[in-house]
């Protein structure tokens, strides 16, 4: 955005009845940084003051910001009408992450006179998931959590993640993609590591891509760890202490996995699960030879840490167990995401 603080002072002379005596007429404009831009709104600023003497304005004098989506506006674009000295006002249904320019304007019967110009862009739309519907989000202490995985098919900025479904092109791969489980177009979406990262070619010099949506990010293993904290100190456990990590079945979804014959394990009575909202769904991973495993058996979680090279960590909330656990593997691997608010 640029902050241009430039004034448009103009004088106009006209000749009066008595010529010792001329119309001085002196208007300044300054147009200043626009502020608390959202997807649909911005407030615009500025400020405008006029030194006159001698002259006569006619009635119909009108002030405020002019603005479009091309350079250079003029009343007959948008106007917003804001009379005062340090003006101010909030300009609605913009389009979402979309370039405008802005002038502070004053018009009357001596003449049409602008302001310096200043541009910004709305922002884009954030924590739209597939269907075009926000990702549902849940509070937890300090924390807040999308509790639906990601299945967002482009970085932020709109570059497609590439979908792969042979199983020898996904080994060979170092750069960010996606699959459904299975291949199933009916099954959630899986993620390699280097997607969520936004390593998109394979340029060490590109900078990396925004994977999660403005305002959100990757979880790391010390948010994940931030979370189990709570939800234990909170009662989450299955069995309602407070020590200890039994959280699984408070994270897990209610129905889909695996049986267990284990009291507190996710599998086992499976209608006591989520009580978190979590919703941690068992929609199983792919290998990083391509293969598609553990559907039913686990929910696998990426974390936004590497542990080697070619490794990273993430989370497992397994049929079988009460607890999440940690393990690192191959960054080819295919994953679900979660986000956690900035």
């Amino acid at each position: 955005m640029k902050k241009l603080l430039l004034l448009c002072t103009l004088l106009i002379f006209a000749c009066a009845e008595n010529e010792d005596n001329p119309c001085i007429y002196t208007p300044t404009l300054t147009t200043e940084a626009v502020t608390d831009i959202t997807e649909t709104s911005a407030t615009l600023n500025g400020i405008i003051s006029v030194v006159s003497e001698n002259c006569e304005v006619a009635p119909g004098e009108m002030q405020g910001f002019v603005y479009s989506t091309n350079p250079s506006p003029t009343i007959d674009d948008n106007v917003e009408v804001i009379y005062g000295t340090n003006i101010s006002t909030t300009i609605e249904s913009l389009e979402p992450n979309t370039a405008y320019y802005v002038r502070a304007f004053l018009t009357n019967t001596i003449g049409e006179f602008y302001g310096n110009e200043v541009d910004f862009r709305s922002k884009a739309i954030a924590s739209v998931n597939c269907d075009g519907a926000v990702y549902p989000s849940i509070v937890y202490g300090t924390q807040e959590w999308t509790v639906a995985n990601a299945c967002h098919i482009t970085y932020t900025d709109g570059t497609p993640i590439p979908q792969v479904t042979d199983d020898a092109e996904w080994y060979q791969l170092t750069t960010g993609a996606w699959s459904y489980y299975n291949n199933d177009p009916t099954k959630p979406r899986l993620y390699n590591w280097y997607a969520i990262m936004g390593i998109h070619d394979t340029d060490p010099n590109t900078p990396n891509k925004e994977f999660a949506p403005e305002g959100w990010h990757v979880p790391g293993g010390s948010d994940w760890g931030v979370l189990e904290r709570y939800l234990i100190a909170n009662g989450y456990n299955h069995d309602g202490t407070t020590t200890e990590n039994k959280i699984g079945k408070s994270m897990a979804s209610i129905a889909g996995w695996n049986s267990s014959t284990t009291t507190g394990a996710i599998g086992n009575d499976q209608g006591l699960n989520n009580s978190s909202g979590f919703n941690a769904l068992p929609v199983g991973d792919r290998s990083y030879i391509g293969r598609f495993v553990r559907e039913g058996g686990g929910a696998t979680f990426w974390s936004s840490n590497p542990y080697y090279t070619t490794y990273a960590w993430y989370l497992v909330l397994g049929s079988a167990s009460s607890e999440p656990s940690w393990f690192k593997n191959s960054m080819k691997q295919g994953l679900s995401v979660r986000f956690v608010k900035d």
